[in-house]
């Protein structure tokens, strides 16, 4: 492990991992995923090969938990509204930006 990197979660999706990390640039911190290229080596699940997403500064780990709480609670509950495309009306979960029908704007 690198000094002053910390583990914030472990994931088997890669996508949930990336996404989580783009969370963090946004706000400035810097962080790495480990074992990004590992799942897949076995035909059954290990967690400890999952996709790890740590941040390089011990001292930003609180601040990051505390983001990555915010936003993911934020979208669940966006998750849960639909909403109608403004182009062709088809509804769509909240959390889209854009339809999934015709690639339009939702909002």
């Amino acid at each position: 492990m690198l000094r002053g990197m910390k583990e914030l979660f472990r994931e088997r999706d890669f996508s949930r991992v990336g996404y989580c990390q783009s969370i963090l640039a946004a706000e400035g911190i810097e962080t790495i995923v480990r074992n990004e290229h590992l799942t897949g080596l076995t035909e059954f699940p290990i967690p400890d090969f999952f996709p790890a997403l740590c941040v390089l500064k011990d001292e930003e780990y609180d601040r990051a938990i505390a983001i990555l709480r915010e936003r993911l609670a934020a979208d669940a509950l966006n998750a849960e509204e639909e909403i109608a495309c403004v182009s062709c009306g088809e509804v769509n979960p909240g959390n889209f930006e854009v339809c999934w029908s015709c690639g339009g704007a939702v909002r």
